[in-house]
């Protein structure tokens, strides 16, 4: 395969562009409840930081609203096969902007539930169109690689944001606009979540549709997408071991590193210092973990146009990730704040360059008229339902812990779920189908 000569047009950078800002927000919408929930948790339910009604809360706010993501995502990705990658991509990105902006002014914890739950469809069905969309524009092998993993970097950049977005809120919020008579940095920061409906509204007309969809649906030769397809032979192995994986690369950043911010508090240099200092620290810890983040998927994007195995340029992340990442969890979590740094970049890279992989791969395995409901199938039945999952039972597994409080018996579980989710991925993708060949398949 020859690297492509010829340059991007400006409606291509254009569909680069709205992508981009597509995948950044969906990561900066999920990545605004690590943050905020202590906070929202503490003045919605005046429920304390550790006790079992806190954690339980916690995983209800983590795993309800993944759920309702995966049960709507399906839908969405079989509406993107039936009604075009474009109009559902763009709907689904107003859905989870404006409910964020919504959710800002929850007087309750049911109303944030509600609207989180809102949020999380409109970013499962964004993810699952995007990818299909984009995969279809690029058809050319390498410059679809690059495309696809490039952009997709970009959600790396939305956690960045969010908790640069957090810090900013920390800080300037006692000058906002009082929200129900306070000045919470969480409530701005939910509400910052607006963002991407804004030029999104400006872009829309002049975004393409998918050719290869669009020519089969004028030609009346686009099949009708059909979830029981996904299981007969020629699809079944990719269909469910897809699934199962997307779940451990999931279980790994909610059963694990998502819970930072409720284990970096209870570190011995940070436990003493006043609330606001504490959250300081947290975001910073947050966006060491976002730079690594960032750093894996362009490490993914540069090599998946190098390697022709999609299995090894898997475990070029799953190896180093089974060893490193509950070790992360195991030590420095409980007691030393420099070293978690540097080991939440590379827990980061290691595991946030997967969720990369997933967009490259899954387009190269199902057909057009399958693509949409194929990809949304791994992605939020494994990814958001079963994936998820492991935000709630890791909570949980806390109460169980030894440990001197709360933060380091969490810090406990997330280092046994991660070494869970890690071994059950790396021996899965010995069974993982390589693609037949390099073009998307018709």
């Amino acid at each position: 395969m020859s690297t492509p000569s010829r340059r991007l047009t400006r409606v291509e950078w254009l569909i680069c562009l709205v992508a981009a800002i597509g995948f950044a927000f969906d990561i900066y919408e999920l990545l605004m409840l690590p943050l905020i929930v202590q906070p929202a948790l503490m003045e919605l339910g005046r429920i304390k930081p550790g006790t079992p009604e806190f954690n339980t809360w916690v995983g209800l706010l983590f795993y309800v609203p993944a759920v309702a993501g995966g049960i709507f995502g399906m839908i969405g990705g079989y509406l993107t096969d039936r009604l075009g990658r474009r109009r559902v991509l763009v709907w689904s990105i107003l859905l989870y902007a404006f409910s964020a902006l919504a959710a800002g002014f929850a007087t309750s914890l049911t109303q944030l539930l509600i609207l989180r739950c809102t949020t999380f469809i409109g970013v499962c069905v964004e993810f699952v169109a995007a990818v299909a969309w984009l995969a279809e524009l690029f058809p050319e092998p390498k410059r679809r690689e690059a495309v696809l993993g490039y952009t997709q970097a970009f959600s790396s950049v939305g956690g960045l944001l969010v908790t640069g977005a957090y810090a900013l809120a920390v800080t300037i919020g006692h000058a906002l606009p009082a929200i129900h008579g306070g000045h919470e940095a969480w409530r701005y920061t939910l509400i910052s979540g607006v963002i991407p409906a804004l030029p999104l509204m400006i872009i829309r007309p002049f975004l393409p549709e998918s050719p290869a969809w669009r020519q089969k649906k004028e030609a009346g030769t686009l099949k009708r997408p059909s979830f029981g397809e996904l299981f007969q032979p020629q699809y079944r192995r990719t269909t469910l071991v897809t699934a199962f994986m997307f779940a451990c690369s999931y279980g790994a950043a909610f059963g694990a590193i998502q819970h930072l911010p409720r284990i970096v508090p209870g570190l011995p240099e940070v436990a003493e210092l006043a609330r606001p200092a504490q959250q300081q620290i947290v975001s910073l810890v947050q966006a060491f973990q976002e730079v690594g983040g960032l750093t894996g998927r362009f490490l993914l994007a540069f090599l998946a146009v190098r390697m022709v195995s999609r299995r090894a340029l898997l475990r070029v992340f799953q190896a180093p990730g089974l060893v490193l990442v509950p070790l992360v969890f195991f030590f420095p979590a409980r007691d030393n704040l420099e070293l978690l740094k540097w080991g939440v970049f590379l827990a980061g890279l290691v595991t946030v360059a997967q969720f990369s992989f997933w967009g490259n791969y899954l387009p190269r395995v199902y057909p057009v008229h399958l693509r949409g409901t194929g990809e949304s199938f791994a992605a939020n039945v494994g990814g958001r339902m079963v994936g998820t999952f492991a935000a709630f039972v890791t909570p949980q597994l806390a109460n169980l812990m030894p440990g001197e409080g709360p933060a380091a018996q969490l810090a406990l579980a997330a280092a046994l779920m991660a070494l869970l989710v890690y071994l059950g991925g790396f021996l899965a993708s010995f069974a993982l189908p390589e693609p037949r060949n390099a073009r998307l398949d018709e």
